[in-house]
């Protein structure tokens, strides 16, 4: 298991992020010409946090990180993280 720190974990966030918008952006055609222009504050947001979790350049930690991340997010306060039901292999909450 990978041990996440709060400055990793606001670093692999904002990477998904950056992928997310770039998906969003790039997938339409209209928005597309513009893309240069809406993903400058998304890219400057990821190299921030990747400079200040001291990922800037270590791209073998950072995607270990978001696997991680992406494997088990973590839930929003007040909500329970979601377990397996192992009668149906579906997740559930609480």
């Amino acid at each position: 298991m990978t041990t996440i720190t709060a400055t990793e974990r606001a670093a692999a966030q904002a990477y998904l992020r950056l992928l997310e918008s770039t998906q969003a952006v790039m997938t339409d055609p209209r928005l597309a010409p513009y893309a240069g222009v809406m993903l400058t504050n998304p890219m400057a947001e990821a190299d921030e946090a990747l400079r200040a979790a001291g990922l800037a350049g270590n791209e073998d930690r950072l995607l270990r990180l978001v696997s991680t991340l992406r494997a088990s997010p973590t839930p929003p306060t007040g909500v329970p993280a979601p377990t397996r039901d192992p009668d149906r292999g579906r997740s559930r909450r609480g």
